[in-house]
Parts: structure tokens; C-alpha cells; sequence
């Protein structure tokens, strides 16, 4: 039995934009429509709606290689997208959600590339390898009272080796509430299929979802002039791509870190929720305890990053100028460990 249907293409690699695209979609939409949307995002690292960017990343190699950071509405674990990584939201009334129907879709414009993938456990779809399976995509899941998405992704061409350069965190020593990823052996389509590429595997897609749900429609491709026509759309990409939403969503966690200067040791503790400091305590054997009194006042109540180490350091300079050089070797070190 045919079935009222919507497709819709990204026409950026914004993952902002793409996020807040899905969002919008999932608010507004008829829930008696059926919805894929497909997108793809340029280097980024997408975390789940409660992870802790700090644990999961390694927020300094991103910053050093303009890879961007986004935290999206659903849960699950923390993944990297580039452009050879497509991804898919399979959208619809909560009544009629079927996760299975969606990976079946999937599954189906794999077999026509002479793919045999299947799903796996909750939120996985694989192909066997001779050594054992590989996860080509990976979900995640949201649902309201009336409605429920499903949004997942397929490794095509994605550069694997760049994986372990922003998933794995540096090794600092924090103690973290927020939800771990789960790390899994990964392969890209292209490994099965040599040929196959974006959109000759969307094309797929959008053939497939026509036929399981026995009904047609035209794609609407999506990109930044849209934006500026929907006013809901427009206020979730503001608040997608803020700093708030990105890292002040943060748990509950705390870093303690320590290093020996010429001028004496610190053993710094850290207590961050929300991406603010909450609480610091300082341990050392410097000759100045009254550093080490107003850095650990002064960076209370600022954001967890650079900027806020930066700026409780400079109100420090301000009332112990005496002893500049050695707030300034202080501010080096714990900024560039924490961004």
C-alpha cells in the first residue's frame, strides 16, 4: 500500500546546518509522512546529546586541524565525519517507527552493489570479512510522544586513519558521568564495493525507500538560502553551533593534572560541569601562596577552555604583577591541556 513520503538532500557540508536541518524537520514534519533525509558533513566530530567532548576528543588536534565539534539531539557514542562518510535520517509517526524497515532500505541499496550487509545487535549494520565483521554504520535514536528518528552512518570513503587522531582522547586524567563511546571495528564500503560513491549510493537509497513504501515524490535539496526563509530552523542552527550547546552541555566531571616549573610544583583539580569551572584545588610547594590563593579563586566561574584559564590568569597578573612570568608558565600549561 502506498504512503505519503518526503526526501530531502543536504546541499552543505555544514554539520551545524545539517543538524539543525534534521531537527527542524523532525519538529515540523506531518507525523504520517515518511522521511528520509541524507547529508553529509565536511571534518567534523559529532558527539551523542550527554557525552563529555573532553573525554571522547582530542579537542587540541581538532582545534590545530579546523576539525569541528557537534553535539547533536540523540544519544549514542562520538563518531568523525568527513566527506566520504553519508549519512541518513529515516524519520515518521511513532506509531508506525519500525527501526527494521530503515536498515532493510539500507540493506536493500547495498545488495545492489553486490554488498551482503546486515544489521547488527541495536544500532549496527555489517559486512563479514574473512577475519571477522566490519561495522560500515552506526545509530542513534530519539523519539517523542508522537514521533521518532532514525539517524545513522555509512562509511564509504572515509579516512579510517584520521579516526584515532580526534576519537581518542589525550591522555588526561579525568574522571567523567558522561556517557563513553564503545569503539568497534570499522571498514569502509569500498573495501566490498570499488567503485560505489555518494551519490550513486543516495540515488540507491531514494530508489529503495520509493519502492518499500510504494509511492514517489520530488527530492527537495536543502541549503543556506533555505535557512534563511524558516525562522525555527534558522534559531536551532544558532544554537546548534554555539558554544554552549557544543561544550557548556558538558556532565559532571573532574581533571586533575600536575606539573614541576623551575619556580615550584602544581597539582591542579578541576571540577567542570556545563563547560564552566566549578570548583578548583591547587596543591604546590611554591614560595608563593598567594598565586596560588587567587588562581585558584579567579578561575572559578570561568568556561572551561583556553580563553577562561586566560582570562583568570590575567586577572591574577593584574593584582601579583611581581610575579608575571610565573602565572604566564602556569596559564601555558593548563590551557593547552584542557583545550
Amino acid at each position: 500500500m502506498s504512503q505519503k513520503i518526503r526526501v530531502l538532500i543536504a546541499d552543505t557540508f555544514d554539520p551545524w546546518f545539517n543538524l539543525a536541518t534534521e531537527d527542524w524537520i523532525f519538529r515540523d514534519m506531518d507525523p504520517e509522512v515518511k522521511v528520509l533525509f541524507l547529508w553529509r558533513n565536511s571534518d567534523t566530530v559529532v558527539i551523542g546529546r550527554f557525552q563529555n567532548p573532553f573525554t571522547e576528543c582530542n579537542t587540541a588536534k581538532m582545534d590545530a586541524d579546523n576539525v569541528k565539534l557537534a553535539r547533536r539531539q540523540s544519544g549514542g557514542g562520538a563518531v568523525f565525519h568527513d566527506l566520504g562518510n553519508t549519512n541518513f535520517t529515516f524519520m515518521s509517526g511513532k506509531s508506525s517507527y519500525d527501526k527494521t524497515e530503515n536498515n532493510e532500505i539500507i540493506i536493500r541499496a547495498l545488495a545492489h552493489f553486490g554488498v551482503k550487509a546486515y544489521a547488527s545487535g541495536r544500532n549496527d549494520i555489517c559486512v563479514e570479512k574473512e577475519d571477522g565483521p566490519r561495522k560500515i554504520s552506526g545509530s542513534a535514536f530519539k523519539e517523542t510522544k508522537d514521533r521518532a528518528f532514525h539517524h545513522g552512518t555509512l562509511l564509504i570513503d572515509a579516512n579510517l586513519s584520521r579516526l584515532a587522531n580526534y576519537l581518542n582522547p589525550d591522555k588526561k586524567k579525568l574522571v567523567s558521568k558522561g556517557v563513553q563511546s564503545v569503539r568497534s571495528r570499522v571498514a569502509n564500503l569500498t573495501e566490498f564495493k570499488s567503485d560505489i560513491t555518494n551519490d550513486a549510493l543516495c540515488d540507491q537509497i531514494i530508489k529503495e525507500f520509493f519502492k518499500f513504501y510504494e509511492s514517489e515524490c520530488d527530492v527537495e535539496y536543502l541549503d543556506y538560502d533555505y535557512l534563511k526563509t524558516v525562522p525555527a530552523l534558522n534559531e536551532y542552527y544558532e544554537k546548534l553551533k554555539d558554544w554552549k550547546w557544543r561544550f557548556g552541555e558538558t556532565p559532571k566531571f573532574t581533571h586533575t593534572l600536575d606539573e614541576r616549573f623551575e619556580w615550584g610544583g602544581m597539582e591542579v583539580h578541576i571540577d567542570s560541569h556545563k563547560g564552566m569551572i566549578k570548583d578548583v584545588r591547587i596543591f604546590s610547594d611554591s614560595l608563593h601562596p598567594e598565586m596560588i590563593e587567587l588562581l585558584s579563586t579567579n578561575l572559578v566561574g570561568k568556561e572551561y577552555n583556553a580563553q577562561g584559564i586566560s582570562m583568570a590568569c590575567h586577572e591574577t597578573v593584574l593584582e601579583l604583577p611581581m610575579i608575571e612570568e610565573y602565572v604566564k608558565d602556569f596559564s601555558n600549561w593548563i590551557g593547552n591541556k584542557i583545550s
